[in-house]
């Protein structure tokens, strides 16, 4: 293993950094550390986190921006299918890892590393959304995962790390934090019980909004393009932008109780404020856009998505199919979504587009109708129960047969 050329896919956090100090250390690796930012570091962050792993013995750090790759590809879809894991998570991580994964494993057949690594665990999803990427695109490229095979506790990490020099941060390594454009997890001792919801001082952006704050979204052929009247030159950067009005006031902020991959249910923590309203301002929309039967077939196929997503099969050719549907419900879904934030919570106000279909003419519920009569409704009435009379009659025939 001495001298062997790897490619490690490098967030910063601690399960990474062990992943150097361990593989340089004990087996004397050549390690390249990458860093695929989707949408979480500031570029102070990916400049201490370059001379981290230069510090613990890496041999190279390289970051790449994925971000609006990862928008374009994925994330429009999740929102066009309004895609919540279990009506909850707007699958934060399962998105951006499918990213990653392509991007290391690009890297790593440019500069012909013998191996991969990566820090995740043997009981999370994670490993296998890497591991199938690696697998399906590697060709037999050999993969390394130090703490899944040695099934090292954060405790045990820290240890090893001081135990070599290297100090690590109470928080850091007491919470478990995985940020990106589309939310950030936070794992903890809280969330490995079934009852403890995480401390106030565990979420990445303090609650200290006072009051409300009304917004207006704006959304054109399904995709979310601004707010307050202003237009952004790419969604990402209207993400970003809400994220940073919307977080302060603690909204979307929840514990996801799920179904891994491998089997095993899970619980994480998580504040995707943006990600929430968009997608939940989006369904409002189309509620008052598409037809019943559209919007049917849309939440088959998104919570599809969603699951795939989640799973690791974004490669699957299923998925492009998903997408040509989803975009092709788009177009009348644009308009504006009036919503109110306030501290903890928010509240969908209303919506305004030239699609709205309630406001059509025929007729207002549970006033008055217009594109019928009292006579047409007796009709139609009629002919809809016949199908339960023929059923009820034929059942009261047979029994007393």
């Amino acid at each position: 293993m001495k001298n062997k050329k790897v490619v490690l896919a490098y967030s910063g956090g601690l399960d990474t950094s062990y992943c150097i100090k361990y593989l340089t250390e004990e087996h004397q690796m050549e390690i390249h550390a990458l860093t695929v930012d989707t949408g979480g570091f500031s570029a102070l962050e990916l400049q201490l986190m370059a001379e981290r792993a230069l510090a613990l013995g890496a041999t190279s750090y390289q970051a790449v921006n994925v971000t609006k790759k990862l928008y374009d590809q994925c994330l429009k879809y999740l929102v066009f299918g309004n895609s919540l894991r279990y009506q909850t998570y707007p699958l934060s991580v399962s998105a951006e890892r499918m990213f990653q994964a392509l991007e290391v494993v690009n890297y790593a057949r440019s500069i012909g590393a013998d191996a991969i690594a990566h820090g995740s665990t043997g009981a999370g999803n994670d490993q296998v959304r890497f591991d199938l990427i690696f697998t399906l695109l590697g060709d037999g490229i050999e993969i390394i995962t130090p703490i899944r095979e040695q099934q090292l506790s954060r405790a045990a990490e820290i240890a090893y790390l001081e135990k070599h020099g290297v100090s690590w941060p109470d928080k850091k390594g007491k919470y478990s934090i995985n940020q990106g454009i589309w939310g950030t997890s936070v794992g903890g001792q809280e969330t490995l019980t079934s009852h403890q919801n995480l401390p106030e001082d565990a979420w990445p952006v303090p609650m200290t909004a006072q009051g409300e704050r009304k917004l207006s979204l704006q959304f054109k052929a399904g995709e979310f393009v601004g707010f307050d009247g202003q237009t952004f030159a790419h969604p990402v950067a209207a993400i970003q932008a809400l994220e940073a009005v919307a977080a302060p006031f603690g909204v979307g902020r929840d514990i996801h109780v799920g179904d891994t991959i491998i089997g095993i249910k899970g619980r994480v923590g998580f504040a995707a404020a943006a990600p929430l309203l968009i997608i939940k301002a989006h369904h409002l929309l189309e509620k008052h856009t598409l037809t019943k039967w559209q919007l049917y077939w849309k939440e088959q196929l998104g919570n599809w998505y969603g699951m795939m997503v989640h799973e690791g099969q974004f490669l699957d050719p299923v998925l492009r199919n998903i997408e040509a549907f989803l975009t092709d419900t788009q177009q009348p879904v644009t308009g504006d979504v009036f919503l109110t934030l306030h501290p903890y919570r928010y509240v969908l106000d209303g919506i305004q587009s030239p699609y709205d279909m309630l406001g059509a003419g025929f007729g207002q519920y549970g006033e008055i109708n217009t594109g019928w009569s009292g006579e047409d409704v007796k009709g139609f009435t009629k002919i809809l129960s016949l199908a339960g009379q023929i059923q009820g009659k034929v059942r009261a025939t047979t029994t007393k047969e």
